[in-house]
């Protein structure tokens, strides 16, 4: 989308000057419901003067505004070493920010996202992320620090979130299997962050929620990253909100995919595909699987409401180790979520109770059953003791209970593990972030 420089620079404070910060009194707002929060619908009336109120909101949400020459500095000139990955939007390196380089910025790691000019996104999408996530804050949504708008380049700077993506921990060929405690902890984070968006006083559609776009701290713990593809909304008596049908293959609700029409419903829809990405440890759309395998949703949703098949289709990385109680009632929850009929799916806020009570079961294995056989000898000798202390009838009960504990390893522990044919590296998916699906007009 291309947008005329002057234009540009009308609606963004400082944007196409040296990224210093505004020269006005910023106006202190300590809570975020003490200020009417701006709508990217608006920056697109041409009549209205947006500057003040932008300034205004950014500085009331405290968002630096860098210069090209600082973020080059904390990223020593974007260096290959600093790389963590590239989207649709563009590459993504590391940095770091000490207490010298602005009063009031703590010393912390930072991901600078730079938009890539040539690739899938472009300037509304970076502005449309800055004020979503200047305007916005919550323990669930990925903190936005700061920005930087010099001449043509758009930068933006990131708390830095150690484990990186969902997509990379779940996905990753060669990785130690995420366990299904954080597997659960991450499915009721990220449904937090799509509960304070839907609920919000002005709510908000996330529209592309994916395992790439949910990113990971050092404790697990989720938040939502990517706003390029957040809309408004509907309000009044609006129904839903008509757009061009933007997000991702596998993850986008059928109904948005057929009218265009969003609603917070299209964003349950794609939770629905990653809660069956946490249980199955497969991908959304996998094309080097079987050809009735290959998209998640269509696959296994028959199967989530009967326990036997759903044990056969459970992430065998897992290797038995989830609670089955609970992947019952996640498996339910994802059933729901993925009803074609929107009106048939859960409120975010129903999902989040949902999952509340699924982060501890007291039903978890604790290590894996090994069966040892005994040698030869040892049955020769427990033999004559058997028969000597033992009566028949303890014999045979003992036998049933050691069948009983064979058929029960053989289930919980597969001989065979299916995973992932691709091992998916930071840049595997910089086709998969914000690509349309399909675009009218």
């Amino acid at each position: 989308m291309a947008v005329k420089k002057d234009m540009w620079s009308y609606v963004v404070p400082s944007c196409c000057g040296k990224g210093t910060e505004p020269s006005k009194p910023k106006k202190v707002v300590s809570k975020q419901s003490s200020f009417q929060r701006l709508s990217v619908s608006d920056l697109s009336n041409p009549s209205l003067t947006l500057s003040e109120d932008l300034s205004i909101s950014l500085a009331g949400s405290n968002l630096h505004v860098f210069t090209l020459q600082e973020l080059k500095l904390i990223t020593q000139s974007f260096s290959s070493s600093n790389f963590l990955g590239e989207g649709g939007f563009g590459p993504v390196h590391k940095g770091f920010i000490d207490d010298k380089l602005r009063p009031g910025l703590k010393a912390q790691p930072v991901a600078v996202k730079l938009l890539d000019l040539d690739g899938l996104q472009g300037h509304r999408e970076w502005l449309t992320e800055v004020i979503f996530l200047g305007q916005l804050r919550h323990p669930h949504l990925v903190k936005l620090i700061g920005y930087c708008c010099e001449d043509e380049h758009r930068l933006l700077v990131y708390e830095y979130m150690p484990r990186g993506s969902l997509e990379n921990q779940l996905f990753r060929r060669y990785s130690v299997s995420l366990p299904w405690s954080a597997r659960m902890k991450i499915a009721l984070g990220a449904a937090k962050g799509l509960a304070f968006l839907h609920e919000a006083e002005k709510p908000v559609i996330y529209r592309d929620f994916k395992a790439s776009n949910i990113l990971l701290d050092s404790d697990y713990t989720a938040k939502l990253s990517d706003f390029g593809l957040a809309k408004d909304g509907p309000e009044g008596d609006d129904t839903h909100v008509s757009t061009r049908v933007m997000g991702t293959q596998g993850y986008a609700a059928p109904e948005y995919i057929m009218t265009g029409h969003l609603t917070a419903m299209s964003d349950v829809y794609s939770f629905g595909v990653v809660l069956l990405e946490l249980l199955t440890g497969r991908k959304s759309v996998d094309k080097a699987r079987p050809a009735r395998e290959q998209k998640l949703a269509e696959w296994a949703k028959p199967m989530l409401r009967d326990p036997r098949k759903l044990g056969r289709i459970m992430d065998p990385r897992l290797e038995g180790q989830y609670s089955e109680a609970g992947a019952r009632k996640a498996a339910e929850l994802a059933h729901q979520c993925l009803s074609h009929r929107p009106k048939g799916r859960p409120a975010m806020r129903t999902v989040v109770e949902t999952l509340e009570p699924l982060q501890d079961f007291d039903d978890l294995p604790v290590g894996t059953f090994v069966f040892t056989f005994p040698t030869d000898g040892d049955l020769s000798k427990k033999g004559e003791a058997r028969e000597s202390d033992k009566p028949k009838e303890a014999k045979r009960e003992r036998g049933h209970h050691q069948h009983h504990n064979q058929r029960r390893h053989r289930r919980s522990s597969p001989k065979s593990a299916i995973h992932s044919d691709t091992a998916l590296g930071h840049r595997s998916h910089r086709h998969g972030l914000g690509s349309p699906l399909h675009q009218k007009g």
